[in-house]
């Protein structure tokens, strides 16, 4: 509390900048007389900026200052969060910033050089504001002057002496303050949960949602064998019962389930072509009723069954939240659809999001919580106020989401995130953006908490892949496995002697890049066991390998000696890259990056250094080098891609569309040959074609009976062709009892 006299904050500590005014002592952020709201950690980062303005922080000069040398064992993630909030606070763009910019492996710098540090002795009469409590690692405030009185000298020493005391209690307590905050704040890693099969069928068991009273749930099924049609049905289970109640007689392509808030309804987002829409069927059975018809397609980096389209119905049972394709766009947003009007209205867009999905109404009802998608492997949890309000980022992450539900006390929000074929499941409390992780069994994905908060389910999903090699000479004769194995693997890579493979496996249980011989045997993971890894390509003399890897929170490249088997990091100026691909004379890799604002492709100097940017393309992605080496093929997208092209010689000329050539079914799923492209159609993705440069002409290849997956690879003469087929997707829902 404030004494009768002023008490001034001291010289320097008040800073102002455009339409803003910072009290670092009070720990206050002003913009145009209003307060604005800033927790800790991002007022402090605002701070440390401000004082060097115009220049850069690094990131270990951040984590000293903010974080001190208490160990933080997500120093990153937290960094990232305080970074958002902050930049949301200021209402900057990390695309096209005004305030703070991100130095691609270094730190931030703020932009405004010109920040004005305002002799506060005249500015303590206009602001009037109380400075607070003191913080751990706060500019003392500046002490009261009084006039010295030799005759006082002894009591004056006495209040010094005092006042040093309690100077000193107020900095012990402030630090044990702040110590209590720092561990609050610290990502715990939880110990695994316990969870048991609820569903244990053939086929795959998804999307599970619990009934208002906890005692059942809904979900998605593909494997009745009572129905020899294929795709998903929607069933309800009880807990503690092997009795399914069939609600659906559709098979669609996927089904996401809702109940109504009095559960006597189930809402359910289909995606089946012509019938894609929202339907709702009684609980116990009936027919079904469709509310609005949808145009959720297979298009986009989140709109894919494997990324999940979701529901999610009101509290007071008068909206149903679902994520939609508008015509003029290609990525989703998010609805409202008014159960009794039947009318729909977009929530307020996000300029920050190029595309939203997977709502969430929270139990009160008073917020929609939901992922905004920046690019293929950025996304950020957002938050609504209901019903006006506006969307509010929550943490930002870099993954692909795979599911979001609100804890019972709707204080945190339960995700799923995806890197490659490894999964992430965690809780994030909303109040501070703040991470922990959740150890579970299995890859899990679509999370939900009970009503009462003491039950948690998800689906537990695998799907196989297998690396194939067919004979070009005779495709008619059966496809063998040179590398079997009962985990995923894809992305195989011939090496230029034909003598040996490249290739991504989950055989040790992360996803590692391995080389084998072509027949299979003498297997060596390249890869750094920790970290997830994948995209192998050959050097063009096969003494390396360079492959991406996610040590941290974003892809990086990585070269690997094939004599060493020891990996060391392409060092460039750009951050986010991905999928390398070697020029044909060894002297380039070319890349893609997932950098903010500075999307495309790329090349570096294979020994590394600067990058140089080749496409800016935001979706651009997997470039390959011709024979000749005069023009670079890339995609544009990751799924339904379009192949491009530009001339490398001299100036990297204007990027161009193949003529004659349709969508490819993945951007990984074509490869370059003198004179022709090998590419799986999206139209037919169990069906390889060769395209002729020469003539425009396709011409079909063979077909599989499963649909090809990640990686095509021919042998140096053209015989044999290396490619991945899906296996069969499998999936359980399970259950975990006395989750909090």
């Amino acid at each position: 509390m404030r004494s009768g006299r002023d008490v001034h904050t001291p010289v320097g500590s008040l800073y102002r900048f455009g339409p803003f005014q910072v009290n670092s002592v009070s720990g206050e952020l002003w913009k145009n007389g209003n307060r604005v709201k800033l927790q800790e950690q991002p007022f402090r980062l605002l701070v440390i900026l401000l004082e060097n303005a115009g220049e850069v922080v690094t990131r270990d000069d951040l984590r000293h200052r903010i974080w001190r040398d208490d160990t933080f064992v997500d120093f990153d993630s937290s960094l990232r969060v305080a970074v958002g909030k902050l930049r949301e606070a200021l209402g900057d763009d990390a695309e096209s910033p005004r305030y703070v910019e991100t130095i691609p492996k270094r730190g931030y710098r703020f932009l405004v050089s010109e920040v004005r540090q305002v002799d506060t002795t005249d500015e303590a009469t206009e602001t009037r504001k109380d400075p607070g409590p003191l913080k751990a690692d706060a500019t003392p405030v500046a002490s009261v002057d009084v006039e010295p009185d030799r005759d006082l000298h002894r009591p004056q020493m006495w209040l010094k002496f005092l006042g040093g005391v309690l100077a000193i209690a107020v900095f012990v307590l402030g630090g044990l303050a702040a110590y209590r905050w720092y561990r609050q704040q610290r990502p715990q890693e939880q110990a695994a949960l316990t969870a048991v099969p609820f569903t244990a069928l053939p086929g795959e068991e998804a999307s599970p949602a619990f009934s208002p009273d906890g005692s059942r749930i809904a979900f998605a099924w593909n494997g009745d064998p009572a129905h020899a049609a294929k795709g998903f049905d929607l069933y309800v289970k009880a807990l503690g019962s092997e009795t399914l109640l069939r609600l659906t007689r559709h098979p669609s392509e996927w089904i996401s389930p809702a109940w109504s808030p009095d559960g006597t309804q189930i809402a359910l987002q289909r995606m089946d072509g012509a019938d894609t829409g929202i339907y709702v069927v009684p609980a116990l059975g009936g027919p079904e009723r469709k509310l609005l018809s949808t145009r959720m397609h297979g298009t986009g980096y989140f709109l894919t069954r494997n990324n999940f389209a979701l529901v999610s119905w009101s509290p007071d049972g008068k909206w149903i939240a679902y994520a939609d394709v508008v015509p003029e766009e290609e990525h989703a947003r998010i609805y409202l659809l008014s159960t009794e009007r039947l009318e729909t209205r977009r929530i307020p867009l996000s300029p920050m999001c190029a595309g939203e999905g997977l709502p969430a109404f929270s139990h009160n009802g008073e917020y929609l919580a939901y992922w905004c998608f920046r690019d293929d492997y950025r996304a950020q949890l957002y938050s609504l106020s209901l019903p006006d309000g506006k969307p509010k980022m929550i943490t930002p992450f870099r993954a692909v989401p795979k599911g979001l539900t609100w804890s019972a006390d709707d204080k945190k929000l339960i995700y799923s995130l995806w890197h490659g074929f490894s999964g992430e499941f965690g809780e994030v409390t909303v109040a501070d953006g703040s991470v922990k992780r959740l150890a579970v069994e299995g890859s899990a994905v679509l999370p939900t908490v009970s009503p009462k908060g003491d039950k948690l389910a998800y689906s537990s999903l695998s799907a196989g892949s297998n690396i194939c090699r067919k004979d070009l000479l005779h495709p008619e004769t059966p496809a063998v496995e040179p590398i079997p194995s009962s985990r995923a693997q894809f992305d195989a890579q011939y090496s230029p002697d034909g003598k040996r493979i490249a290739f991504a496996s989950i055989r040790s249980g992360r996803q590692g890049v391995w080389i084998s011989s072509d027949d299979g045997s003498n297997l060596v993971q390249i890869s750094n066991p920790n970290y997830a890894s994948g995209s192998p390509q050959w050097s063009p003399d096969g003494s390396r390998i360079a492959f991406d890897s996610l040590p941290h929170d974003r892809w990086e490249i990585y070269v690997a000696d094939v004599a060493e088997v020891k990996p060391r990091k392409l060092i460039t100026n750009i951050s986010g890259v991905s999928r390398p691909h070697w020029s044909r004379d060894g002297k380039w890799i070319y890349f893609r990056s997932d950098e903010a604002g500075r999307t495309g492709v790329y090349r570096c100097p294979a020994t590394g250094g600067d990058a140089i940017a080749l496409s800016h393309g935001i979706d651009a992605v997997s470039p390959q080098e011709s024979f000749d080496g005069k023009t670079l093929y890339f995609a544009s997208h990751r799924s339904k891609s379009t192949l491009k092209r530009l001339t490398l010689s001299g100036q990297p000329g204007t990027e161009s569309e193949l003529d004659g050539l349709p969508r490819v079914r993945d951007s990984k799923v074509w490869a370059l040959f003198r004179g022709g492209i090998y590419f799986v159609p999206a139209e037919a993705p169990r069906s390889l074609r060769y395209f002729d440069f020469a003539t425009r002409q396709i011409r079909p290849i063979f077909d599989i009976d499963k649909d090809f997956v990640s990686g095509l690879s021919l042998s140096p003469d053209g015989r044999w062709i290396l490619y991945s087929q899906a296996g069969e997707a499998k999936g359980d829902i399970m259950l975990v009892e006395h989750f909090h």
